[in-house]
Parts: structure tokens; sequence; C-alpha cells
């Protein structure tokens, strides 16, 4: 980094110390929950210099710069999986799993599939990027849309940006392969449903994932994502080494995403197994513990 970017992002720093700093003196807060990133560096020391006890939560596996530094000013550091003690002090630690929506929990499977215009009883594959969507995952499965809409089902959520793109792609299929074709630019909430209707998701391997398809059970071909610190590959490598997900790098995605779809659909016993112990990693009460974490450091 050069020389003028570091003193610019001093000069922010400072500035975001001073903000917090005065804001904490007015409200006083009782305990501060941070969950990393640069821009919660300032709001930590602010509150370390006011006395307001801290907690860190790590998404993650691994924790970037700015969790390992408020660690170092935090009272309790609350981690998503038992891995990720090694990285903090053993006394400060706690394991609570990653929070998911309310909205999430109560779906039935048939009626996730039947809001969504599903077939009951034939394979479904969600593929999601996020709200922006994950532009190499998008164009990897329109190169074998037809071929991966004859092994199952699609729920497609492309994101925005490429939208425009991929409804044109819907409208251009055979009629009885559109059916089997269900695209969103995003899906608000009714996410939940896709989710729970699925059998196997097409994903980056973001920290939600480390909640949101142990919470339904939901197998995965993680694609980390590659123009980033390597917190997705660490994360998708934490799922496929308990045997409830595979990993596809990104470059490979074109040549090896219909091969890997269709070994995995091929074999339901493989699918259904890799389900078994993705569920086996949730934990359902993940926003409890954070909040009875939190509860107990504003009540000291």
């Amino acid at each position: 980094m050069a020389p003028w970017q570091v003193f610019r992002n001093l000069v922010k720093l400072t500035r975001g110390w001073r903000a917090a700093y005065r804001l904490g003196r007015r409200e006083r807060p009782a305990a501060l929950f941070a969950t990393g990133g640069y821009a919660s560096v300032p709001v930590a020391l602010a509150a370390w210099a006011l006395r307001v006890p801290i907690l860190v939560y790590l998404p993650d596996i691994e924790p970037g710069l700015a969790v390992r530094f408020i660690a170092r000013l935090a009272a309790r550091v609350a981690v998503t999986v038992e891995d990720s003690r090694a990285h903090f002090p053993p006394h400060k630690v706690v394991v609570t799993g990653y929070p998911v929506r309310p909205e999430f929990y109560g779906f039935d499977r048939a009626e996730a599939r039947a809001g969504l215009g599903l077939l009951p009883d034939e394979l479904v594959l969600l593929v999601m990027g996020g709200s922006r969507g994950a532009r190499s995952i998008n164009q990897a499965l329109s190169g074998v849309l037809e071929r991966v809409l004859g092994l199952a089902q699609i729920v497609h959520v492309s994101g925005e940006l490429d939208w425009p793109w991929v409804a044109e792609r819907c409208e251009a299929l055979p009629p009885a392969l559109r059916e089997r074709y269900h695209a969103f630019p995003y899906l608000h909430e009714r996410m939940g449903c896709a989710l729970a209707a699925a059998d196997l998701a097409l994903c980056r391997a973001g920290a939600s994932t480390l909640g949101e398809l142990p919470f339904f059970g939901l197998p995965a071909v993680l694609v980390p994502y590659p123009h980033a610190w390597r917190y997705q590959q660490v994360n998708a490598d934490w799922m496929v080494g308990r045997r409830a997900a595979v990993r596809l790098d990104d470059g490979r995605l074109p040549e090896r995403l219909l091969p890997t779809l269709r070994q995995l659909f091929s074999d339901r016993d493989r699918l259904r197994g890799m389900a078994g112990r993705m569920r086996a990693l949730a934990r359902p009460d993940a926003a409890a513990r954070l909040a009875v974490e939190l509860r107990a450091l504003a009540e000291r």
C-alpha cells in the first residue's frame, strides 16, 4: 500500500474514533457488539477507552486482521465453530454458532416447494450468489443449463446485476425446460422457501453459508470467491472436511460444474448422507446464545 493511502486510512480511522467516542460519551452504552471489518475498529477503540465491555463475533472460520485486533480489547469473543478457538485466548472464547434470520424457522419442505411452483417429487438445485449475484456461477450454469435441467429442477437467484440476460436465457428455453427453471433476481422473504425446498445448493462460501446451509441440512457445491482474502476458501474447506459439501474452484467451474452435478444427483445415498452431516453442524440457538453473552456483559 502506498504511503499516501496509509496516511489517508489513518486519518479516516482517527475521525471515526473521535465520532464514536463522542457518541459513546453521550449515549453511555452498556456493551458493544462488533463483527469485524475495518469500520468497526475505531468504534471498538472508543468503547475500550470508555470502559464499555466488548463482545466481538467471528462469523467465518478464520479471523481477519480487524477481528484479531478487536479481540485484544474484547471481554468476550464469540465464534461460529469450535475450530476457531485456536485463534484467541481460551478464557475469552464462547462457541455460539451462526445466527440465522427468524423467518427461516418453521418451513415445511412440501409447502416450500409448492410456494415456488416446484414439482414435489423431483430433485431441486438452488443456485445463489447473494443480492448482487455471482457472475462466474451464473455464466457457468448458463453454459450447461439445458443439461442440468435434465438432472433437476433449478431455483436460480441470479442477483440484480445479471438478471436482464438471465431472464432472456430463461425465455429462450423450450417450454418443457422453462417449467423446470425458476429464475429470480432475488428472493427476499421467500429465500427460506428456496433453502427448504432444495436438495443441493450451488453457491459461494461466505459466512452465512456456515449458518444457513446447516440450519436447513442442505448439502452444497461451494465455489469460494477468488478475488478476496482467503476466508471463503477456509469456510468451504471446513465443510468439505466434514463431508457435507464439495468444493469447486472458480477458474475450473465451467469444465467441472456439469460432471460434479451429475455425480451428486446420480448418487442419492451420498446426497442424503451429505444432508445429514450438514444438519449435524447446525446450531439453531445461535442468536439466543449471542444475546445471552451480550446481556451478561451489559449487566456487569
